[in-house]
């Protein structure tokens, strides 16, 4: 596989799951429930799924 496949698939992968954590934030939003611990938890889940997004596309090269 080549290098740019590779980085197709990760990248994909990876924003599956912060287009999913984010969906969880805000069904949760929409349903008034922004506070407490399953928010706590959706937002740690948005903001690791976006740090590991980040971090992927600014691996020093």
């Amino acid at each position: 596989m080549t290098s740019f496949e590779d980085f197709r698939i990760q990248s994909h992968e990876l924003l599956i799951e912060l287009d999913a954590a984010t969906m969880v934030m805000m069904t949760l939003v929409t349903s008034r429930r922004v506070s407490g611990p399953e928010w706590d938890a959706a937002t740690k889940r948005q903001h690791d799924a976006y740090e590991r997004w980040n971090a992927f596309l600014n691996i020093p090269g």
